[in-house]
């Protein structure tokens, strides 16, 4: 930081850009510092000057003619050995802005000088100046020329760094001026003129307004509502500061200045977000269950952590325990589409008394849709939790966050580094949106966030939920569903009557099982409704007398063959093919893998659109089959001039993961022992190279998948059999589960005895 000279100025403001001529002695100094003085006290602003030209006065007095350069703020004082005073300082050149956000501004403002001079009667000297000048920074420093501001003002326009704003000031400086003169001059119309009526009236109610704005008085009118609103309105004395300042700045610059407009939106956004208004909380844990019971079958999970969580919070009630900032919920129900994870946060907002409220998340790429836009772009507005709480009309509802897993991110921001203060209980309780600039009590929303898979939420994001899965529903609990819910819901939707219409449970199991292969109800919905339409047609044209009840053959004509069946039995029928579980983004599946061979040099072919893993997983499997080809009944050199081609259908799907592995190894060996696959077997697991099985994830969808499609024995790892207790009890009750450690128990348990692969 460098040292100047420091001149004061009595009363008066230099501005950069400004020659003056002072009667003081600078010395030797090239350059000094002018800083505005009044009564004794200096500005915290001043300018940088540089001497153009020293002059001796007659009487040996000494002048000396200066230009500003640009503004500069003083430093501490410190005295030289020539007792000169001098500070250290720190330059503030201007920072010129986008022209975008300044054309505007500057168009008005040389209207509105325009039209001051041409009342004033400018020679054309002034005006060509003026317009000469391109800098926005400058322009607006031309306004502290004008004689008619006062001391005050000028330091205020000094004092103002941003070029933006302070060509703003300049433009409501000049502004007050021009409407001065028109003033004037309209009096001096009336008196030479004869004024009319109308401008009496006007020039009388100027006269009452510059009054009463000298008097500190207001017309009672929009800033009297403002103020009483934010009395009302129960803000933190913070943000009633911050509403009280920018309701001030309303005042002081009146309707016709264009930044009110911005100042108007910015108060009917901070008297939006409902401060001091929350729902009154049911706090009753078995009232919740029942309601939840009563939206939703199964997700036993889900509706135990929410009593669970309304059960502290009755118990911090009742016996007056303070408010834990840190004990906020942010549940993340985590499964495949169609399973009731949006749906069950408007059943969890009934449950409490809450507001509901959803934010779809899906495809967000912008930081400011989160944080919201910063006041100094046009067009800005709050980000989306703002709104949502202004919607909700309170400060304490249920937000639905909606697909979290699919934020994206680009050169605006990343959305979910936004999300991490949202949803993190020891820092919500200060959100801070840019575009209010004010602090936020978020520790009372209850956010519940939905995802279809894990694995694409940011980890850092993914460390503050607490993730519940949704893994899909049985057989029987989708009869339920469609028996409670979704029959009912297509019945209204395509104009029938309950009572017109009846199905059984056994026409519905069919539905489920022929036509449906999901871990939700979507589609099930969608054939429910199919065949309801179809039977309000035949109502519709009177071919139909009612009540009609449907049974399977009109399910047959309206759906059309069974899009699903048990294909186990016919793919496993040959050696060389062996039934695998996966999980996708839409839950669990089952796939088949395959393998042949054929004439070549030994190389392995590998094709179904295969990841990485998985195709590493085919690797390790043909050579754990190769290695121990003997104690497997396989000629070791059974593939010294073979290919072996390894494929899993449904190529247009990409498939990935390791717990393909024991599949994999199964259609080797089955392929190179001649025996087939049990039909009834499925199997997952990933497999090493010493042939070790090692768990997975992803159990009780993939048992779920296995279920709907008729297996009957599942060969699992075994340090995967705590999961097993998450598997519907009538499920388990159903299948049995073979849970191996070793590729060789795999095998035996997989592979048809060595007799019966004969005789087939």
């Amino acid at each position: 930081m460098k040292r100047l000279r420091i001149i004061p100025l009595d009363d008066t403001v230099v501005f950069p850009g400004m020659p003056v001529t002072l009667s003081v002695d600078v010395g030797g100094d090239d350059r000094v510092l002018l800083v505005p003085r009044q009564q004794n006290t200096y500005a915290r602003v001043g300018v940088v000057a540089e001497v153009s030209e020293r002059v001796r006065l007659a009487g040996r007095g000494l002048a000396v003619s200066l230009v500003a350069l640009h503004r500069a703020i003083p430093g501490g004082a410190a005295g030289d050995e020539d007792g000169v005073l001098r500070v250290d300082f720190e330059s503030r050149p201007d920072q010129a802005p986008a022209a975008s956000f300044t054309r505007e501004l500057e168009r008005e403002y040389r209207a509105v000088v325009d039209e001051i001079l041409e009342l004033r009667g400018d020679d054309g000297r002034i005006r060509a100046f003026v317009r000469s000048i391109t800098d926005a920074g400058a322009l607006a420093d031309t306004a502290g020329y004008s004689p008619d501001l006062s001391f005050g003002q000028k330091l205020q326009l000094l004092e103002t760094f941003d070029v933006v704003e302070r060509l703003g000031l300049a433009v409501q400086f000049q502004r007050e001026r021009l409407a001065e003169l028109q003033v004037r001059k309209r009096i001096r119309d009336d008196v030479e003129d004869g004024a009319q009526k109308q401008q009496r009236e006007y020039f009388l109610r100027r006269q009452m307004d510059a009054i009463r704005k000298e008097l500190g008085e207001n017309d009672g009118s929009i800033v009297d509502e403002y103020r009483q609103k934010i009395s009302n309105a129960g803000m933190p004395e913070t943000v009633r500061q911050q509403a009280e300042r920018e309701l001030s700045r309303l005042e002081r610059m009146g309707d016709s200045n264009a930044e009110s407009s911005m100042i108007r939106t910015y108060l009917d956004w901070l008297l939006a977000v409902p401060w001091a208004k929350r729902s009154e909380e049911h706090l009753d844990p078995a009232h919740a269950r029942e309601v939840l019971d009563a939206d939703h079958e199964g997700l036993d999970d889900v509706k135990r952590r929410i009593t669970e969580y309304l059960a502290v919070r009755k118990l911090r009630t009742d016996r007056g325990m303070t408010e834990n900032r840190r004990s906020g919920v942010i549940l993340t129900l985590i499964g495949p589409p169609g399973t009731g994870k949006t749906s069950i946060g408007e059943s969890i907002a009934r449950a409490t008394g809450r507001q509901f409220v959803r934010m779809s998340l899906g495809g967000v790429r912008d930081e400011a849709e989160i944080r919201g836009h910063r006041r100094t772009y046009i067009g800005a507005l709050p980000g989306r939790l703002v709104r949502a709480l202004r919607d909700a009309g309170t400060m304490n509802p249920v937000i639905m966050l909606d697909e979290v897993d699919k934020i994206g991110a680009d050169w605006r921001g990343d959305p979910s580094a936004a999300l991490l203060e949202v949803l993190d209980p020891a820092q919500n309780h200060a959100f801070r949106d840019h575009y209010l600039d004010v602090e936020l009590d978020l520790s009372h929303v209850l956010f519940v966030a939905t995802a279809n898979v894990a694995d694409t939420i940011p980890a850092a994001l993914f460390d503050r939920m607490e993730a519940i899965r949704f893994d899909g529903y049985t057989t029987e609990e989708k009869v339920t569903i469609a028996r409670g819910h979704l029959w009912p819901r297509q019945v209204e939707r395509n104009g029938l009557r309950v009572e017109e219409v009846t199905v059984t449970d056994a026409v519905l199991r069919r539905i489920v099982t022929d036509y449906t292969r999901e871990a939700g109800v979507r589609q099930l919905e969608r054939e429910l409704g199919t065949l309801l339409r179809k039977t309000a047609t035949r109502i519709a044209s009177a071919d139909q007398t009612t009540p009609l009840a449907i049974d399977h053959e009109a399910v047959r004509d309206a759906l059309g063959r069974p899009k699903f069946f048990y294909e186990a039995a016919v793919r496993t029928a040959v050696p060389g093919v062996a039934t695998g579980l996966a999980v996708t983004g839409v839950g669990g599946d089952v796939l088949f893998v395959e393998a042949a061979s054929m004439p070549g040099t030994g190389a392995l072919v590998l094709t179904g659109q295969l990841g990485d893993v998985m195709k590493e997983s085919a690797r390790i499997a043909l050579t754990y089959v190769k290695s121990h080809a003997s104690d497997l009944g396989i000629d070791e050199h059974a593939l010294d001039d073979r290919e072996l081609h390894v494929h899993v259908p449904a190529g247009a799907i990409p498939k990935d993961g390791p717990s393909a592995g024991i599949t994999m190894v199964t259609a080797i060996a089955s392929l190179l022992a001649r025996r087939p696959v049990k039909s009834t077997v499925g199997m997952t697991g990933e497999v090493t190279l010493q042939g070790r099985v090692l768990p997975i994830g992803g159990l009780k969808q993939k048992v779920l998948a296995a279920h709907a499609a008729g297996l009957t024995e599942l060969i699992l790892p075994e340090r995967n059999q705590p999961d097993l207790d998450d598997v519907p009890s009538d499920v388990r009750d159903q299948m049995q589960f073979h849970l191996v450690g070793t590729v060789d128990q795999v095998l035996t348990l997989a592979l048809e005895p060595t007799e019966l692969a004969m005789a087939a």
